[in-house]
């Protein structure tokens, strides 16, 4: 509830005005007049809340760019819009006494954390769960080691499922890779391994890349010089996937969640482009050997069209690939099925699983009609 207050009522000035009677009078009085007056006007009007009330889900929705998750908190860090006044500041004040509670719990100190989240948890970047989770990855000796490389460390602080994520990914890309492979080249599959283990090598590395780039994460990075153009600027505060859940004490615009679809399919248009590149490259040198080699192999088989396939490629990892990962990672995972299914971590991997699975057999259907679209195939 707003009430108003108003401040700088600090001089007031009482005056007494005495009147007496005549000396005539037989019964001589004197009457006294007290008035308050203010010497000095008020300057400033504040508002207070009080109590203050929990917001709703509703409105958590426009101040942090979506439902508050109790899973994997999303990625904010310096880049995004922290406010340093209102609310904005509030939470960054909370975020470092939840902070420092969890680093007392544990009995450590702040000089133990890695130096970029001991400066995001000194800033209120980051709150207390962040902290915590930090602690716990630290327990595995596996995690313990990617938490060295900053790219892993902020996705692993963002979402602990990101590993097992990228095993599905990777693992669904091989099965189905290699299931269409021998789909195709049916009697022919056990003599043309070469080309199918080439293929295979691509599928995985644009399948890492998939989950990757559109990741939820934790920006730790250090601010940008002050020299830095616009354009830099302006894709430094961009979230990592355009509908990630926003931190406590950070927040995305529109134009900025924009942004990050445009800079990841920037990023997998290179990536589809350059792994369509070696990947026919690598088939047609395979085939140029096998002709050079094998007599009966010259009728076999014909070279794939390097430069429109990759281009080909690249355009569908830029629009499709993009948008089907980016809601997939930043909507489907984390504000719907983490908040669900945070304390069922076996039931969430399994769900993720299937969710991924669908999703790369949609993709797949996606190819092939494109390709066909365009002629390449």
């Amino acid at each position: 509830m707003a009430v108003a207050t108003f401040s700088n009522f600090s001089a007031f000035t009482t005056r007494t005005l005495s009147l007496s009677s005549s000396s005539s009078s037989p019964f001589p009085r004197t009457t006294s007049f007290t008035f308050t007056t203010l010497t000095k006007p008020p300057t400033s009007l504040s508002l207070a809340t009080s109590p203050r009330l929990p917001r709703s889900s509703f409105a958590a929705c426009f101040s942090s760019g979506g439902p508050p998750s109790s899973g994997g908190g999303g990625g904010g860090g310096d880049h995004g819009n922290g406010g340093g006044d209102g609310e904005g500041g509030e939470d960054r004040e909370r975020n470092k006494k939840e902070a420092a509670m969890a680093i007392a719990e544990a009995g450590r100190t702040a000089e133990s954390l890695p130096k970029d989240l001991a400066a995001a948890v000194e800033a209120g970047r980051v709150p207390g769960l962040i902290v915590k989770r930090f602690f716990e990855l630290e327990k595995s000796v596996v995690f313990r080691w990617l938490l060295q490389f900053d790219g892993f460390k902020e996705r692993l602080l963002a979402d602990d499922l990101f590993l097992t994520k990228v095993g599905i990914e990777c693992g669904v890309g091989i099965f189905t890779k290699t299931a269409a492979e021998l789909e195709r080249r049916r009697e022919k599959f056990t003599k043309e391994l070469d080309f199918v283990f080439a293929d295979v090598v691509m599928a995985i590395i644009a399948d890492f890349m998939l989950v990757w780039l559109p990741a939820p994460t934790v920006s730790l990075r250090k601010p940008l010089v002050v020299s830095a153009g616009r354009v830099a600027k302006f894709f430094y505060g961009c979230p990592d996937n355009a509908f990630q859940v926003a931190l406590a004490g950070t927040s995305y615009s529109v134009l900025q969640r924009i942004g990050a679809i445009l800079r990841n399919g920037a990023k997998l248009f290179v990536v589809g482009t350059g792994a369509s590149l070696i990947g026919t490259g690598v088939t047609n040198a395979l085939i140029a050997a096998r002709k050079a080699l094998d007599k009966s192999f010259l009728g076999e088989a014909e070279d794939v069209p390097i430069l429109s396939t990759s281009a080909a490629y690249g355009v569908y990892m830029a629009v499709s690939s993009n948008l089907r990962y980016q809601v997939l990672a930043g909507i489907i995972e984390q504000r719907i099925l983490e908040p669900l299914l945070h304390q069922h971590k076996l039931a969430l991997s399994a769900i993720c699983f299937a969710v991924r699975t669908g999703n790369t057999f949609l993709g797949s259907l996606m190819w092939v009609d494109y390709a066909r679209w365009i002629g390449i195939q």
